[in-house]
């Protein structure tokens, strides 16, 4: 079980930056994503990295980023960055404004553990950057049961979980739930929470968030954790084949491979980092996170989708697929306020962040796929996204960048609605 650490031990260590510093800020790894050899095929962690709150205690007196000066992503600059509203030039996001506005139907995002402040801090975020507002029926916390004995059976009443508090699935939680409503802001947005980050209980929630999602008519679901792959894993597979239904998880936050992002019925998300100039706050480009996950699966076939795919060799799935901002130093602000109180703000990253961002993207798409597999025979098809063409990642920073898919950043970042 994920260990209840103090708070202490990982909120706080550094602080950000002030405007016209220099000094980087400190990464942190919050419990929820240290995994043990131990948990392999039995227990999740989150894929979620985290600079350091910065000292604010009341929410800020003005629309835009928490604290003025900083370059973290904000929901109007990934929007003037991914091009999915009309672009100001430079995608400063202390100037950028115009947020995202589409969005339908649904999105679940599933998580372990309960953080009773998630409605009201993605209420206070959204009033932060002026996205559109959430209610109770566009917003709704839902307990799954303890997990059964075969993968996404269910038993016993959906009681509350046990807090998130400590734990950092608190932070996941508001990281994924701000930034899929973000994104598509007009869609009908679930939490789903586990009983814990048992892979039996996650992949309940999983099977409670299909029931949820189908019932609005098709969407997404974000699930931005995961587990080293096992050999009993296509034995989940089918977990993710509710008709109508389009899973995202990303693909850890390190070297190698994690499932369900390597399932053939997931949309595995990876990482890049943004550049931008620290005079003017100019997005310059973007390249790939070292730290993204990626590569070939040990124990899944290689998917029709990825046949003859320049760079897609041998008979094994490969991710990712795509991938998103996820570097922490490149990272968005979010509001999670369970821990130190109000007005408690994250520079946070990790493919945790790009799951959720492309499940939104996609939502605001509008296409709503059959499955999964058909989603990813769009993208495959399709020139949607944006060709990350430098950096490297993988063990010993040994996979580079280049024309086409590679195992560092897929297809590339998402470029507008089309091809999604």
């Amino acid at each position: 079980m994920v260990s209840l650490l103090p708070a202490a031990i990982w909120i706080g260590v550094s602080a950000l930056s002030a405007p016209g510093q220099t000094a980087a800020p400190t990464v942190i790894t919050p419990p929820s994503n240290i995994a043990s050899p131990g948990d392999t095929g039995l227990r999740a962690h989150t894929n979620l990295q985290m600079l350091a709150s910065p000292p604010l205690n009341a929410a800020p007196t003005s629309v835009g980023p928490p604290v003025t000066g900083s370059l973290y992503q904000t929901p109007a600059s990934l929007a003037c960055i991914y091009e999915l509203q009309p672009q100001t030039p430079g995608c400063d996001p202390n100037v950028v404004t115009l947020n995202p506005a589409g969005g339908s139907r649904a999105i679940a995002v599933v998580d372990a553990y309960d953080d009773p402040n998630v409605y009201e801090d993605l209420q206070n975020f959204s009033t932060q950057f002026g996205v559109a507002a959430i209610t109770p029926s566009t917003f709704q916390v839902v307990y799954a049961p303890a997990g059964g004995t075969t993968p996404g059976s269910c038993s016993g009443a959906a009681t509350e979980p046990p807090s998130a508090a400590s734990t950092g699935w608190d932070l996941e939680e508001s990281l994924g739930v701000e930034y899929a409503h973000a994104m598509a802001p007009l869609a009908k947005l679930y939490l789903v929470e586990a009983q814990s980050n048992s892979n039996s209980d996650l992949y309940c929630a999983v099977s409670v968030a299909n029931r949820l999602v189908a019932a609005a008519g098709g969407g997404e679901i974000s699930m931005s954790w995961g587990t080293a792959e096992y050999s009993a894993e296509t034995s989940a597979d089918a977990i993710f084949t509710k008709p109508n239904v389009v899973y995202f998880s990303g693909t850890g936050d390190g070297p190698g491979l994690i499932y369900p992002a390597a399932s053939l019925h997931v949309v595995a998300v990876g990482g890049t980092s943004l550049s931008a100039s620290s005079a003017s706050g100019t997005f310059i480009s973007e390249s790939t996170w070292q730290y993204g996950g990626g590569g070939a699966s040990a124990y899944e076939p290689k998917p029709s989708y990825q046949y003859g795919i320049a760079g897609i060799t041998g008979n094994r799935r490969q991710t990712p697929d795509v991938a998103a901002d996820a570097n922490p130093f490149t990272g968005v602000w979010v509001l999670d306020t369970l821990v130190s109180g109000p007005g408690t703000w994250y520079a946070v990253g990790g493919t945790s962040l790009a799951a959720p961002l492309l499940a939104g993207i996609v939502n605001a798409a509008g296409n709503f796929a059959a499955s999964s597999a058909a989603e990813l025979t769009t993208i495959y098809t399709n020139a949607g996204f944006t060709d990350i063409k430098t950096g490297n990642c993988g063990p010993y920073m040994g996979t580079f960048a280049k024309t086409g898919w590679d195992a560092c950043t897929g297809l590339g970042s998402p470029k507008g609605y089309s091809g999604k």
